[in-house]
């Protein structure tokens, strides 16, 4: 792979880099770039975490050395799954077993934990750095990154730090790109500036879209760039399990939100765009030559232009995506039914 087609590969499907000129120049300088993306424990995998797990594939593939971090600590100062740090762990370890499932290599992949980290020596001391270069303003503004508006009333102090550790995670691990969903856009904006501010080497940002909940609400907000109700963990009805049987997929797409035409916020649509065509080159639309006949649309903009023309029936499209997303999560689905004890019981309904 030359060094256009790294670049292309770590800018593809993603919805914003910080920034994209800032890429060839590490690629050019550093043969094996560090990129990172940071996880809470905090239940089982859904269908949108396959948006991350082809990132974190191109990113490897483009030849970085990619460090997913386990942030056990950061998941209980946010109070996921009940404050309980066995739970917590026991969750990452899952998430370790799903993500290597799924097809991320473990030879050009390292697994660490919050804990690891925060007992380095100098690690407290760059939290503390990055607090004094940031207001407490601008720390209860980055709120959102955790889930949080910044006006909850019973915020416990803990959770102010959330956004000083964040940041000096990626500056102790180091890295040089900051991979997450849109959502974290917030806590690698406040690097950046970090950064400048002491002149310590900057990290690029790469951030993928996410996939707006089943229920629908998942209209983007423009500022921020991310949706008011995107498929989550703590709303297992609004979403899929990565290791879902087809006839579940079928179900539960069969019920969601997809009125005709529409792509924003639109769940059904997103699955087309930022799962099924990236992981599998095309949409298989498989329907009787009464409806129109079988299609195979290449790429996402002729995906887009057929749906936006009227010519696909949302019970059509919910049909290919559920085809599609029961073959791409095939893999997780076969290792957790031969690894029963990978899911463990304390994440289970």
């Amino acid at each position: 792979m030359d060094l256009d087609e790294r670049v292309a590969r770590i800018v593809r499907n993603t919805a914003e880099v910080l920034t994209p000129e800032e890429l060839r120049p590490l690629f050019e300088r550093e043969s094996a770039p560090r990129a990172y993306i940071g996880f809470e424990p905090s239940g089982l995998l859904h269908v949108g975490h396959l948006v991350t797990a082809r990132k974190m594939r191109d990113l490897t593939d483009a030849g970085c050395q990619l460090t997913v971090f386990l942030a056990d600590w950061h998941a209980w100062i946010n109070d996921k799954l009940d404050g309980s740090l066995d739970r917590i762990r026991d969750a990452g370890r899952y998430m370790q077993e799903a993500f290597i499932a799924l097809g991320v290599d473990p030879a050009r992949t390292r697994f660490r934990w919050a804990q690891e980290l925060q007992a380095e020596p100098g690690y407290w001391d760059r939290v503390v750095r990055v607090a004094k270069a940031t207001s407490l303003a601008r720390s209860r503004r980055a709120l959102p990154i955790m889930g949080r508006g910044e006006e909850e009333a019973n915020l416990d102090t803990a959770k102010l730090f959330y956004p000083s550790m964040q940041a000096a995670d990626i500056f102790q691990l180091p890295v040089d790109i900051a991979y997450a969903g849109v959502d974290q856009r917030r806590a690698h904006v406040l690097a950046r500036e970090v950064a400048h501010h002491y002149r310590w080497p900057v990290p690029i940002g790469v951030h993928t879209p996410l996939v707006s909940s089943l229920k629908g609400g998942g209209r983007m907000d423009p500022e921020s760039l991310t949706v008011e109700k995107k498929m989550s963990k703590s709303d297992p009805d609004a979403g899929i399990p990565i290791h879902a049987e087809p006839e579940l997929i079928a179900d539960r797409l069969a019920a969601a939100y997809c009125p005709a035409k529409e792509v924003d916020g639109n769940p059904v649509v997103e699955l087309a765009r930022y799962v099924v065509i990236p992981w599998e080159g095309h949409l298989a639309v498989d329907r009787a030559p009464k409806h129109g006949g079988s299609l195979d649309l290449v790429g996402e903009e002729e995906f887009l232009k057929v749906w936006r023309s009227g010519a696909l029936h949302p019970q059509d499209l919910k049909a290919a995506v559920a085809a599609g997303l029961a073959r791409v999560t095939e893999p997780a689905k076969r290792f957790f039914a031969e690894h029963p004890g990978s899911i463990p019981g304390s994440l289970l309904p």
